[in-house]
């Protein structure tokens, strides 16, 4: 592209025409980005507006910020990512928002976590989704949507045949809405990944998980699942085994803190051992014991070569199933991540993975743990690395190049850009 776009201009012209103030921080986004070449290089760039940003001084985006940049952005071209978290847009923000999301037609990524938007906004939203086509990648996390809300990105799958990665985890949903969303990915084929995390649920009878159980049976497109915080137990894993039989799609399932013990586990062990589609497991913060890791061990060890990623932090176990886990590494060369920390380390668990980090066998980038030696006896020390590292943040560095280490929602081929 030859055109600059000088977005800053604009901002100011936008400021003085509707009679609201400048926010430094985002003049401060938009000259950076007149100043840069990636305009000229790239297909277009994200403006990353994040509150959470620690190295410049932050303004908070306000509802009335966003009318003024809906406005600018309007008509550019450039712009196909819009990364807004950690701000404090409400409901009349994201009217805002709906409006531009109406009649926009280059914008691809939208970063909406841990706003303040509430149904009302989440249902302008979603009714903007009926008509965009353009939108690929959509985050809500952290946005108390309710039920209610949910139910209208339910609808939406129903309709949009664009959006391929959407966030609502954290966002309230309840029973109603997650049924509804299994229904519609019945007959979507077009979303990719999808996370579901921490809905709020009043029934022990795991009727949304046999629902997504059947959505997994015909769903062939379907890459990504996260049901983190379900109150899943051994039951409903046992259903979603079953579905994943007859899945060919699935690649990335994530089944963190639920209520999952080493009998849930040896179901997830006996798919495995015929699964040739699953690449990264995350179990973490279950109770799957020494059992269900020696479960897991025998599969990887013995059938499973498409794994390469697996999560068993905080999930019970000592030296029996941690060693265990090292031995299938010495014999399964394509599991080459594996996450441990929070679980009892004893002396010959130490030993078995310094051999695989000094070996090689074990990047040091590929786990969370750390040897070291004191004394003449191996420990291990925590290395903050992990299936969603940088999942709430982005680290100043840029983003993170290693997709194992920042998975969530990162492993199909649909970039933030």
């Amino acid at each position: 592209m030859s055109v600059r776009p000088d977005l800053h201009q604009h901002y100011v012209q936008a400021c003085q025409s509707l009679g609201r103030p400048e926010n430094p921080f985002i003049a401060h986004v938009l000259q950076e980005v007149d100043k840069s070449d990636k305009i000229r290089q790239a297909k277009g760039i994200t403006l990353k507006i994040a509150g959470n940003n620690h190295l410049v001084p932050v303004q908070k985006v306000t509802d009335d910020d966003l009318q003024v940049l809906a406005s600018v952005l309007h008509s550019s071209v450039f712009v196909t990512g819009l990364d807004l978290r950690w701000n404090v847009l409400t409901d009349a923000g994201a009217k805002h928002m709906a409006a531009f999301l109406q009649e926009n037609s280059t914008l691809r990524y939208l970063n909406l976590m841990f706003n303040d938007i509430g149904t009302s906004g989440a249902e302008l939203i979603a009714t903007a989704l009926h008509v965009n086509e353009t939108l690929s990648y959509l985050r809500m996390t952290g946005n108390k949507i309710g039920n209610k809300g949910g139910m209208s990105f339910a609808s939406v799958l129903q309709i949009n045949s664009t959006l391929k990665k959407l966030d609502l985890g954290d966002c309230d949903v309840g029973t109603q809405c997650l049924i509804a969303i299994a229904t519609a990915l019945t007959q979507n084929r077009s979303l990719k990944a999808i996370n579901l995390n921490r809905p709020l649920l009043y029934s022990q009878e795991e009727e949304t998980t046999v629902h997504i159980a059947l959505m997994l049976k015909t769903n062939p497109s379907l890459v990504e699942l996260h049901l983190c915080k379900h109150e899943m137990k051994n039951s409903g894993v046992e259903r979603l085994c079953e579905a994943l039989y007859e899945n060919s799609s699935l690649r990335y399932l994530d089944l963190g803190c639920n209520k999952i013990s080493r009998d849930g586990v040896k179901f997830l062990g006996e798919l495995l051992k015929r699964n040739q589609t699953l690449e990264i497991l995350d179990l973490h913060a279950n109770r799957i014991e020494d059992d269900g890791a020696v479960y897991l061990s025998e599969a990887l060890a013995l059938y499973n070569r498409t794994l390469r990623a697996l999560s068993v932090v905080g999930s019970g176990l000592s030296g029996r199933g941690l060693v265990a886990l090292s031995d299938a590494m010495k014999t399964n060369m394509k599991l080459s991540c594996i996450y441990i920390w929070g679980n009892k380390f004893d002396e010959a668990t130490c030993m078995a993975f310094s051999e695989l980090i000094q070996t090689g066998r074990l990047k040091p980038d590929c786990t969370d743990v750390d040897p070291y030696e004191v004394d003449g006896q191996v420990h291990l020390a925590e290395l903050s690395h992990g299936l969603q590292k940088h999942y709430y943040w982005t680290p100043s560095c840029g983003e993170e190049t290693n997709k194992d280490a920042n998975a969530s929602l990162a492993i199909v081929a649909v970039t933030e850009y």
